[in-house]
């Protein structure tokens, strides 16, 4: 009886080696994925910035070009 327990405890033992080794190559290649997707992510969001801050800039050139046409429409 005891040889039995003591069998069952060292397969369960050899077993769990495999196990771990395992979860950590999965863990590690998640921790990649996702350091990808937060890069791709930061680059997203960069790219919306620069589109919002042109967005801005044409807007406050087509206010202004029309604010001086109609300055020059009231001096005419």
């Amino acid at each position: 009886m005891a040889d039995e327990t003591a069998n069952e405890n060292r397969f369960a033992r050899d077993q769990q080696g495999p196990i771990s080794a395992a979860t950590a190559i999965g863990m590690n290649a998640l921790k990649a994925i996702m350091h990808f997707q937060v890069s791709m992510l930061r680059m997203w969001a960069d790219s919306i910035e620069r589109l919002a801050g042109n967005y801005e800039k044409g807007l406050e050139e087509t206010a202004t070009a029309v604010q001086e046409q109609s300055n020059k429409e009231r001096a005419a």
